[in-house]
């Protein structure tokens, strides 16, 4: 396997051009089973799981196409177009390895009036179960039938789902999108009560509008939905990304940097920026983004994840890393996912001083980190060893680096960008 390596002590500073959203990416992707005209989609990152949902696409009858985008260029533009369903099955060896994949189920399900979807694999971060996904669809009318590790849905006598209300007992972000996707063509109306409010929900909601979906409450809790009989083609920009543009916000941070986070939406980021303030940081917008800015070591934070607008779960690893050179003790909850510190005993070896007790976490700041061979554990958590690398006196080595390439485009040259010591080496 490849393997990251980072000789620390350089200080960040210069622009760093912000990627399409991977998780806007690939809530957008499955759009392109709703309808039999093309959907291009600008700005989709250069990423494996990128590349591994259109794999599955392609296995359902979608064809994709990569056109306009040089090998050294960021993002890419894909047209899919799915002419006709030439399966409604979504195989265990494809999902299995990429729990977005489950994101097909909606779609399929109304379109052709029914699917059968293995069950998700994806980052070992937790229990997250897909029973929300499920009694959203019963809810619509569907019908569901869970056998020998796949998710078999079907509408009534295979046509339209007959629409329905459903009201999250939790905020899920998957749940939502699959949803949404699956009541757009519905019969009837479709009601979602207490859901997601994500940037990427509001970008996923702008594209169905834009391919002719109706919707109401588009960026609020309570999202109505008037389903149509057909949706057209569209050409839709992928969101900026705003878990790459606050990791490497983390970064500057913890090298004493000043960059600037090109096409990044301070409007989507308002919880990492204030957390980033509270840490000390200059933070403000430029033309072009965000600038950040850091004189000096991390004042202490306290952080509690939660469903936006509040402090995202995916922010917590790297803001984690970025305390570890503080001046004091920060705090850290997640609760979100029950196993998302993961990365901690890999920061421990670098010398990170943090506790953790259930589902708090203690970072007491050192005075520095030392180099060491690390191994990430799932996608974020690989970014906190970065974070943490670039600050660490001598070189660490950052082993299982495919859970990074899941996420981050083409992370070590943006890196070099600004001036990091950072190199991949390639295995064999």
């Amino acid at each position: 396997m490849d393997q990251i390596v980072i000789r620390g002590g350089q200080r960040l500073k210069g622009r760093i051009p912000i990627s399409g959203a991977k998780n806007a990416a690939l809530t957008l992707l499955p759009c392109a089973l709703l309808t039999d005209e093309p959907l291009t989609l600008r700005n989709l990152p250069r990423l494996a799981d990128v590349d591994g949902f259109g794999h599955l696409l392609n296995q359902l009858g979608c064809s994709t196409t990569i056109e306009g985008s040089r090998p050294e260029d960021f993002g890419r533009v894909m047209t899919a177009r799915t002419t006709t369903l030439t399966s409604t099955v979504a195989p265990y060896d494809i999902v299995r390895k990429m729990r977005a994949s489950i994101l097909v189920l909606g779609p399929l399900l109304a379109r052709a009036g029914e699917a059968t979807v293995s069950l998700p694999g994806g980052c070992a971060i937790g229990n997250r179960p897909i029973d929300l996904h499920l009694k959203a669809l019963e809810a619509f009318g569907a019908e569901i039938e869970l056998a020998s590790g796949y998710v078999k849905a079907s509408a009534p006598g295979g046509g339209r789902l007959p629409g329905g209300k459903f009201t999250f007992p939790v905020v899920s972000v998957g749940a939502t999108e699959n949803a949404l996707m699956a009541a757009v063509l519905a019969k009837g109306t479709c009601v979602l009560e207490n859901a997601a409010r994500e940037p990427e929900i509001v970008d996923l909601c702008n594209c169905l509008v834009a391919m002719g979906a109706h919707i109401d409450g588009i960026g609020t809790e309570t999202l109505t939905i008037e389903g149509v009989d057909r949706l057209h083609g569209a050409t839709y920009r992928v969101m900026a990304d705003r878990i790459e543009a606050g990791s490497y916000a983390c970064a500057a941070v913890i090298t004493e940097g000043d960059v600037e986070l090109v096409g990044a939406k301070a409007d989507e980021m308002d919880a990492t920026l204030a957390a980033l303030r509270q840490a000390g940081a200059t933070v403000e917008e430029t033309k072009g983004g965000i600038r950040v800015a850091m004189s000096g070591r991390a004042e202490p934070v306290t952080l509690s994840t939660a469903p936006y607008p509040g402090f995202a779960t995916d922010m917590q690893a790297q803001f984690m890393a970025m305390a570890t050179l503080g001046k004091g003790a920060s705090l850290f909850t997640e609760t979100i996912f029950e196993n998302r510190y993961m990365h901690v005993p890999e920061l421990a070896r670098m010398g990170c001083d943090i506790d953790v007790r259930g589902r708090s976490a203690v970072v007491r700041g050192v005075d520095q980190l030392v180099g060491a061979p690390v191994m990430a554990t799932d996608l974020r958590a690989s970014m906190s060893l970065i974070i943490a690398g670039l600050a660490a006196q001598g070189t660490t080595e950052v082993n299982r680096v495919y859970h990074l390439d899941r996420g981050y485009e083409r992370l070590e040259e943006k890196l070099q960008a600004v001036g990091a010591d950072i190199e991949r080496i390639s295995a064999g």
